[in-house]
């Protein structure tokens, strides 16, 4: 399997190579030159699986470059229950990702039984475990810069944290996290761990991260990495629990479902896309946003029109505070029928913070074959949402669901079973929790009284040759 990038100015990578290099030299983004198609027979096969077995069938497809054993053998240490321990609501902590039954035809799935008790830790434990592994076989180092708008930047510290070879800068939002999802980064004290609270919005942080990827000489000369959603290793272990979550909510591979997933950088839903190219049978894929609907005005109109930090909202679910969503470009590589000309010609004027519209375009007459539809919730609607799971279902929902559940009802479909894909844990989330419910949500009692642990930050401006100044004096 070999990948290539949406603008098409990059030779075509092997796996190993681009998961330690995140942008694409042009600036694009890797996807694979033609995405494998699953046949009904694996299908079959596959239903019965254990989710490390069904991680390495999947992933298998997509990573050719790594001994069969080794590939086995790194996705077998990364999904145990052991792992992913925080499974609640009475799910079976031996899926992995266990569905929560709402009513018929209605469920969550848990994608944040991990360490972060966010559904990052989904992609970010294997990230960790193939970074180490590729680092070791090369004899090389890396320096890991990322931004994150509240879970990306812990899962990824707490999958890094102790790893030779590895340092990781973190950037976020100065103030704009949960005090929890603070308390998570900052609280490490591993010295192969650097958290920097940037003065603006989380888009200024991702747009520092891509600054730097960009400068072909640094990125080189200080071996930068990214472990954001850019990285397609990432998106490719997302894909795995889609198929996992269809096994569990159907008795039969003729049935169809629905994937609702909040969204802010269309990575989670970007590995949804994915799932259903390759053949898993999803009938609709429900994007949902908070206040900050980019992505919600895109499948609505056909106009992609990135905010300012300015005009981006600070809302009770601080994760999808994006105005520029990263992995939109994938899809839209796809949309346009693979032609990065065209892809070049749309990010020119997304890198100058200028909008596109493809209304009026055959590409856009080609939407419908994507089954994509979406919609926004706003803080009244989660807080509504919130209370509404609690009270129907008796199911405490995190503020980011609460998002997705709002959107999902929206859009059910008869005899089409409506999976939401839960985001993150409510107890990364207690202030609005307690707002909507007058009620402490459970915390884990490895992670209780976290907000009390000694904290190391820098607090630096969004200032692209400073913060570089800064991974140079560090590495």
């Amino acid at each position: 399997m070999r990948y290539l990038s949406t603008r098409g100015h990059a030779a075509p990578q092997a796996f190993c190579d681009i998961l330690l290099g995140g942008l694409a030299p042009d600036g694009g983004l890797y996807l694979p030159e033609a995405y494998p198609q699953i046949t009904r027979a694996e299908l079959d096969a596959w239903r019965q699986l254990s989710y490390a077995d069904l991680a390495y069938e999947i992933l298998s497809k997509f990573i050719t470059d790594i001994p069969p054993a080794d590939l086995k053998a790194l996705v077998a240490r990364t999904y145990t229950g052991e792992v992913y321990c925080h499974a609640r609501n009475g799910g079976d902590a031996a899926q992995i990702t266990p569905l929560t039954k709402l009513e018929d035809g209605l469920y969550t799935q848990e994608l944040s039984n991990g360490p972060t008790l966010a559904f990052k830790d989904m992609a970010m434990q294997l990230l960790g475990n193939l970074f180490e592994y590729v680092l070791d076989k090369r004899g090389e180092a890396i320096n890991i810069l990322g931004a994150t708008s509240g879970d990306t930047g812990s899962a990824a510290e707490y999958a890094m944290r102790g790893k030779h070879n590895v340092k990781v800068f973190m950037l976020s939002p100065d103030g704009k996290m949960s005090a929890f999802q603070r308390a998570q980064m900052y609280s490490l004290q591993d010295a192969n761990i650097f958290n920097i609270a940037v003065t603006g919005m989380f888009d200024d942080a991702q747009d520092i991260v891509k600054a730097v990827s960009n400068d072909a000489e640094f990125k080189a000369k200080y071996k930068i990495g990214a472990v954001n959603s850019i990285n397609w290793a990432r998106v490719a272990a997302q894909i795995v629990y889609y198929f996992q979550g269809y096994f569990l909510a159907t008795k039969s591979n003729d049935e169809q479902v629905a994937f609702t997933v909040p969204s802010g950088n269309f990575g989670n839903i970007c590995a949804g896309h994915i799932a259903r190219m390759m053949g898993l049978p999803i009938a609709q894929l429900v994007l949902a946003t908070n206040e900050n609907d980019v992505l919600d005005e895109f499948f609505r109109t056909g106009v992609y029109r990135p905010r300012t930090s300015v005009e981006t909202s600070v809302t009770s679910s601080p994760s999808m505070d994006i105005s520029k969503a990263s992995n939109f470009e994938r899809f839209v590589f796809d949309l346009v029928g693979r032609d990065p000309a065209v892809v070049r010609e749309l990010w020119a004027k997304v890198d100058k913070g200028e909008a596109f519209d493809l209304s009026a375009t055959p590409h856009w007459a080609r939407m419908p074959q994507f089954a994509f539809v979406s919609g926004k919730s706003t803080h009244n609607d989660r807080i509504k949402t919130i209370r509404f799971a609690q009270g129907r279902y008796n199911v405490m929902l995190d503020t980011h669901t609460a998002d997705g559940l709002k959107v999902a009802l929206e859009h059910r479909q008869a005899g089409i079973p409506m999976i939401v894909l839960e985001t993150a844990q409510p107890a990364k989330f207690e202030e609005t929790i307690r707002e909507a419910l007058g009620t402490e949500p459970v915390r884990p009692a490895d992670l209780k009284g976290i907000e009390n642990l000694p904290q190391r930050v820098v607090v630096m401006a969004p200032d692209v040759v400073a913060i570089k100044q800064f991974v140079v004096e560090r590495v």
